[in-house]
């Protein structure tokens, strides 16, 4: 069930058992992405990520995701910047929240790579799904999006 902000109610959740938090962020027509660090104690070292990471205490899955996309692209973003929102439980079937935030594409200019990952850049969504170094459930997720995007 949606609330006014057309998130799940479920998004907004401080109480919410969940992991973390990732959004297609919109950048224009392109999606922000960052590329992970290269180590072997990481998941996923070295492939294109969404922004988005684990949950602190006390943050809904949407509180969450706006927090690391600070942390990671130095972008402060509004609630009202996210048109979708869905769970998914991951491998482990610990749940987490995949979101989809627009914005302009002159606020490109504010982007600033954090303290995390070898770098960002802008990627088409068809490129995405196609890179050979992309996450293969973001890439999912991703084209669940554009399922529901294509059909509403």
């Amino acid at each position: 069930m949606a609330n006014e902000t057309g998130m799940p109610a479920g998004a907004l959740d401080r109480r919410r058992d969940f992991d973390g938090a990732k959004t297609l962020l919109f950048v224009g027509e392109a999606l922000a992405v960052l590329q992970r660090d290269d180590l072997p104690t990481i998941p996923f070292p070295g492939l294109w990520d969404m922004p988005g990471g684990g949950r602190e205490p006390g943050e809904s899955p949407l509180d969450c995701v706006i927090r690391e996309t600070a942390e990671e692209l130095s972008l402060r973003l509004a609630p009202t910047d996210f048109h979708y929102g869905r769970s998914y439980n991951d491998s482990s079937g610990v749940e987490v929240w995949f979101f989809a935030a627009r914005i302009p594409a002159r606020r490109r200019a504010g982007i600033r790579l954090g303290s995390e990952g070898q770098g960002w850049a802008l990627m088409l969504p068809a490129d995405y799904v196609a890179h050979p170094l992309r996450i293969p459930p973001l890439a999912a997720r991703l084209g669940d999006y554009l399922a529901t995007t294509r059909a509403g």
